[in-house]
């Protein structure tokens, strides 16, 4: 049986699906002012991982990934600029534009590491009506308060606020007690919906340089006009989408002591039950031991493997080789010995046979136990490394057979790292390529050190990656 470790009781538990054998998962998308980096991407494998496990157990599966483009504050704790309209003004572009290139420029991203598109990605800004009817809803049960820059949740109102993960210290719930309090009653009474010019303006509203700037995105309440507040559309959209409650809500670790504390306050004082069944984090990726962060400046995108001639399924096998809830350190030189165990995956798979367009009740038997021994694996809370070394286990066999050949297919399933598209498929470099890497060639050798990164970021984008080497460029990759 599939066991998963729930944040709410910080034990590994049992997963039983709510209604029969459908599961209806929700994810914490991206808010999109900005490229995704890597320790971004690194919460969305997990959560694609999750989904690919529960399809491999026999499971249907709904999930759905929210955009976030609009009322998320620079401050988790209710203070700074919208991310977005700060970014859409520095930038000279509207909102609306910023949101739809960024949100393309995730998608792709998704696509370039083979995460499955989520059935539903509703934005923010295409459910306000609800958020506004959900703030009501709470005002009718006596839930908030307003101050002269929005409505509140009135903490001090939920007996069980901050109660939902266990071992969390309030003050860490609150975002850190640190922050100025403002008109709030409590440092982590957290905003619902926030106005656009508060009158007169409150600290969290100061623009940079001390001027008052007009939102681009803002609406008609009746409280005034403004933009909602950031948890309030995880609960909306959720709900709209998968029900409450739901079966599993997945997201970074970064967002426990806030978002999703604020999530289920709300949406648990306005229905009077649980928001969701099973709730999964992962890990933070690190660079240095430090949190990769744009505030930290160490981002890395996935364009940026690209151009260094990193393949970006490199960085899904990085991501595999630990485990979800671990921390993982990025460097260069393990995103390098990445690319080159997936490389030498690549180059072993094309020596087995090809995989039968269909299994036979016989090769079924041959390869059970196998795929039974991977399947254990996956389902202890996502074993991923466990489940990385029985692939290469099989793989370290002399013999070349169609068994290994149906396990391999069967664990790329989850893996999804492209090796059941090269099983029994000589490596073969299409003319095009050839001629990039004779071009790049010519350029280093006229020392056109630009122009041959451009060469290798083009060969790169095509799917495949070149090594120099003492005997010339090797070329390695493609399907």
């Amino acid at each position: 049986m599939l066991a998963l470790h729930n944040s709410l009781t910080k034990t590994i538990e049992p997963f039983r699906p709510l209604r029969g054998r459908s599961v209806r998962v929700y994810t914490c998308g991206p808010t999109v002012y900005d490229f995704a980096h890597v320790g971004n991407l690194r919460s969305y494998v997990f959560a694609d991982v999750l989904r690919r496990t529960l399809l491999l157990n026999g499971l249907r599966v709904k999930h759905v990934m929210n955009i976030t483009d609009v009322g998320h504050l620079v401050g988790d704790a209710d203070t700074g600029e919208d991310k977005l309209e700060r970014a859409a003004a520095q930038r000279k572009q509207s909102a609306r534009e910023l949101a739809d290139f960024y949100t393309q420029a995730f998608l792709q991203d998704l696509e370039r590491l083979h995460i499955l598109t989520p059935d539903a990605m509703p934005k923010a800004t295409e459910y306000i009506a609800q958020q506004i009817a959900l703030v009501e809803r709470l005002e009718k049960q006596g839930y908030t308060y307003t101050t002269s820059d929005g409505v509140y949740f009135d903490t001090a109102k939920l007996a069980s606020y901050g109660t939902a993960f266990r071992g969390q210290k309030l003050e860490e719930k609150a975002g850190g007690m640190r922050v100025a309090v403002g008109e709030k009653r409590l440092p982590h009474d957290f905003a619902l919906w926030k106005l656009s010019n508060p009158t007169p303006p409150s600290p969290p509203f100061q623009r940079e340089g001390g001027e008052q700037r007009k939102r681009q995105q803002e609406w008609e309440s009746p409280w005034g006009t403004g933009f909602p507040g950031w948890h309030l559309e995880c609960s909306v959209m959720s709900r709209e989408l998968l029900g409450q409650p739901f079966d599993i809500h997945t997201g970074g670790i970064d967002h426990i002591p806030v978002h999703h504390t604020n999530e289920i306050a709300q949406s648990e004082a306005a229905y009077g039950k649980p928001l969701a069944a099973y709730w999964l984090h992962g890990a933070f990726l690190t660079v240095d031991g430090k949190r990769m962060g744009k505030s930290e400046g160490n981002l890395i995108t996935i364009t940026q493997l690209i151009e260094r001639g990193i393949d970006p399924l490199a960085y899904r096998y990085l991501v595999l080789g630990a485990h979800y809830r671990s921390p993982l350190n990025f460097t260069w030189e393990s995103l390098t010995a990445a690319q080159h165990a997936l490389e030498h995956l690549r180059t072993q798979c094309r020596e087995f046979p090809k995989p039968p367009v269909r299994v036979s009740a016989q090769l079924k038997v041959k390869v059970h136990k196998t795929t039974e021994r991977f399947l254990d694996a996956m389902n202890d809370d996502l074993d991923t490394p466990k489940a990385l070394a029985l692939l290469w286990e099989c793989l370290k066999k002399s013999e070349r057979t169609v068994e290994q050949s149906a396990f391999v297919a069967y664990a790329d399933e989850v893996f999804a790292l492209g090796l059941r598209d090269v099983l029994g498929k000589p490596f073969v470099v299409p003319p095009e390529v050839l001629e990039l890497v004779r071009a790049r060639e010519h350029a280093r050798t006229e020392k056109d050190w630009a122009r041959a990164d451009r060469l290798r970021a083009q060969i790169a984008a095509l799917g495949y990656t070149v090594e120099d080497t003492q005997d010339g460029p090797k070329v390695r990759g493609g399907a």
